[in-house]
């Protein structure tokens, strides 16, 4: 006999909904004690999870309420399309119907962007391989899309979403996309300025209506966090010329309807011009009130300018952080005659409470090691606050040149009064770096140099680097280390292995060269925060090697020391470096001094170098560098000076727009060999390059460069400097910071060779 079987109750969630609601006794069943739970309808999901989900378990009481709870529970995992509960005597079924899981992924016509960008963006609002589709995230994901398009100013892009079914109840979603024509600006306009003329104030915005490097700068292209940029370089220009009420009191961006075009409406409201007449200075400045006010850069009788408020607010924030108060605060608070416009500034100081650094912590290293950055800090735990050893902390870090960024955060610890954390945190960059440099002349043709470094081997903040150099009067090979914490006190060491070969150049032409290999190792002590003191010690072995074209200089000292001669050199040096950045230095100074003796071997005899630099801002946009390098040498014990120590001159890092190592003297066979004494000036303005904004990575320059070598018996003189001026483009790229540039000498003899283009990879000068 065939039983027929009879179900009570056969609720989709919605009507278990319903029956809650309304209380429909139909819909409802007596309570009953389960003897069993049945699942019917999975695929991929587990078990465990709808059991997992369920409000009840076998033994307990089964009422209508825990029905709809476990429906609202089953369909709140994600993993359903549909749930339904069927009651078979004292046994519960769940029926489920899974969602669909998404295979693959794949997107068409998008150029834009780069596939895992788009991946990335998806998945984050639940669209990715593996994941429970939906069709209300899918219509999310279009807009997700879009919104990334829109950031791109790509306003007409558009997205259609296609879902191909496959097996075992899965899906491929395919994103097809539309990218359209990039919306461009046509228009900016500034209405309600008088005090300035509108294309001066337009001029001061990265948004422009487009010119030639727009391909590059992208500068024609909407962007609001642009925009918003721009509106405060314009508020602070007004501020800065006496417009302390300036206001921008609207902006409007229209679109075209083909949303191609936009255009862009900035309404400002300048205000009174205000002269400032008086600062006052209100509040508590710990006795020390005259030290405060010589920290002041606003100046009476001159139009209010907000840079110097904020100068003189951070000036007074840094002197209280120095005394130990992290918490200090300094309001300006001006007091305005609007109808004689004056104002008072008024500076109002309240230090707080004094504080201790509790933790130390570091963030964002992700390669270099916790020791390497600590290491350089200067504020220490349990240590009263000072706010003069954290940016010195933070600015030993950011020298290092592991890192693209690098801040210190301070937090207050909660439930104290006087405690607080820093947190320094750094982004890490790539340190390998591929250095190239090259020069083209007719006589030697194309030489190239070429070095590969590592600035921070395994993350252990040791230098390795191998340097190359090809050109016909000088090839090197160099292989170098540096330890910069050989000591825990901070005493680097460096280790030199060289193998060089030098050519002097020369009008005859010669079969001779000179091979030095050598090694050295050198030390480095530091003295104060920007001092170091070096000294070391090598031993290099010079062999002159053929006779056609040799020098006649060259060819003296074989006779006298022989075709091998060994040199045992100390070395002794200082150097003081005061820059704000090494790559794109923009204001401090650098000096060098470094003296190598010769106390044992063949030779016997002094070398000498200083280097100087300093950089000027002359504003945010503008830097004007000089650089300026002495040499002198002189043999000693009554021996030569070595003629292959000989300084040299012309070329990259000299005198531009002359040809590698071609001034100073010249031999009777017509070769130049350098001198034993120098003269280097150098002097560069760096600009804005056309379309690029006040982008420091990408600037054109402009130089002067002036200098020459003598001999041991010459008199250096001001007739016999050669002088050169240029144009260049420098470039902070991928593999280092670049420079391009043409010169012409404005002052040269008859002898002189001449190198008009060259560019280098990795100096400043």
């Amino acid at each position: 006999m065939q039983t027929k079987k009879s179900f009570r109750l056969k609720p989709t969630f919605a009507a278990a909904l319903f029956a809650a609601m309304s209380h429909v006794s139909v819909w409802a069943v007596e309570p009953f004690v389960l003897k069993d739970i049945r699942v019917e309808g999975l695929q991929r999901a587990d078990a465990g999870t709808v059991f997992g989900a369920l409000p009840f378990r076998v033994g307990d009481t089964y009422t209508d309420d825990k029905g709809a709870a476990g429906l609202r529970a089953l369909f709140g995992t994600g993993l359903f399309k549909d749930v339904r509960i069927q009651i078979d005597g004292n046994v519960v079924v769940v029926v489920v119907e899974e969602r669909p899981v998404i295979s693959r992924v794949e997107f068409s016509g998008t150029k834009e962007f780069d596939k895992d960008v788009l991946v990335k963006a998806l998945k984050d609002i639940g669209i990715g391989e593996g994941m429970p589709f939906d069709r209300a995230q899918a219509d999310r994901a279009e807009q997700e899309l879009k919104r990334q398009y829109l950031s791109r100013s790509l306003y007409g892009a558009e997205v259609v979403t296609t879902i191909t079914p496959v097996e075992r109840n899965r899906i491929n979603v395919t994103f097809s996309v539309n990218e359209g024509e990039v919306a461009k600006i046509r228009q900016i306009k500034v209405t309600g300025s008088s005090a300035f003329s509108e294309s001066t104030l337009r001029g001061l915005m990265e948004l422009q209506t487009g010119g030639w490097l727009s391909w590059y700068t992208k500068s024609d292209q909407y962007s609001r966090a642009k925009l918003n940029a721009d509106l405060e370089t314009i508020r602070a220009y007004y501020q800065n010329r006496g417009y302390l009420d300036f206001r921008i009191e609207s902006t409007q961006v229209a679109i075209s309807p083909d949303k191609q075009d936009i255009s862009i409406t900035i309404n400002v409201v300048e205000g009174v011009k205000y002269t400032v007449t008086q600062v006052r200075l209100e509040g508590d400045f710990l006795g020390k009130e005259e030290e405060f006010r010589s920290l002041v850069t606003v100046t009476p009788g001159q139009p209010y300018k907000a840079e110097d408020v904020a100068a003189t607010v951070k000036a007074f924030t840094d002197k209280y952080a120095a005394f130990g108060y992290a918490f200090a605060r300094v309001d300006f608070k001006p007091e305005a005659d609007r109808e004689k416009g004056q104002v008072v500034a008024v500076l109002q100081a309240n230090p707080s409470r004094r504080a201790y650094v509790r933790r130390v912590n570091v963030a964002g290293n992700s390669r270099t090691r916790d020791e390497v950055i600590r290491r350089e800090f200067r504020q220490f735990e349990s240590a009263w606050y000072d706010g003069a050893k954290i940016k010195a902390s933070r600015d030993r870090v950011d020298r290092l040149g592991y890192f693209k960024q690098v801040s210190v955060d301070t937090a207050e610890v909660p439930g104290t009064q006087d405690q607080v954390d820093l947190t320094l945190s750094v982004e890490e960059k790539p340190t390998g770096n591929l250095m190239l440099g090259a020069g083209f002349s007719s006589a030697d043709k194309l030489s190239l140099s070429a070095s590969i470094k590592q600035e921070n081997v395994f993350g252990s903040g040791n230098y390795l680097g191998l340097e190359v150099n090809t050109s016909r009067s000088n090839r090197t090979l160099v292989v170098s280390t540096v330890d910069p914490y050989f000591t825990d006190i901070g005493i680097s060491r460096s280790v030199d292995v060289f193998y060089r070969t030098t050519k002097p150049l020369t009008s005859q032409g010669g079969t001779y060269e000179l091979i030095t290999p050598g090694a050295a190792v050198r030390f480095g002590v530091p003295f104060t925060e920007l001092d170091t003191v070096f000294f070391g010690v090598g031993a290099e072995q010079t062999e002159i090697v053929g006779g056609i074209g040799l020098p006649v200089s060259y060819e003296r000292y074989r006779q006298q020391f022989g075709d091998k001669s060994l040199s045992i050199p100390l070395t002794v040096g200082w150097q003081r470096d005061g820059r704000d950045s090494v790559l794109v230095p923009t204001d401090g100074r650098y000096q060098r001094v470094n003296v190598e003796l010769g106390v044992a071997g063949d030779t016997r005899y002094v070398k000498s170098n200083y280097q100087f630099q300093q950089y000027w801002p002359l504003s945010k946009a503008y830097t004007l560098g000089f650089n300026a390098e002495f040499g002198y040498g002189k043999g000693l014990s009554g021996k030569p000076y070595p003629v292959f120590k000989n300084f040299n001159g012309g070329g990259l890092g000299t005198v531009r727009g002359f040809d590698q190592n071609s001034l100073g003297p010249v031999d009777i066979e017509g070769s130049y060999v350098g001198g034993t004494q120098r003269v280097n000036v150098n002097t560069e303005l760096y600009v804005p390059f056309p379309g690029s904004g006040n982008d420091r990575t990408l600037r054109l320059f402009g130089y002067a460069d002036m200098g020459n070598v003598w001999g041991e018996n010459q008199t250096p003189s001001v007739d016999d400097l050669r002088a050169s001026v240029g144009i260049g483009i420098s470039w902070i790229s991928p593999i280092g910071p670049l420079k391009l540039s043409y010169g012409q000498p404005v002052r040269k003899f008859d002898q002189d060779k001449i190198q008009k283009l060259q560019f280098q990879i990795g100096t400043a000068f």
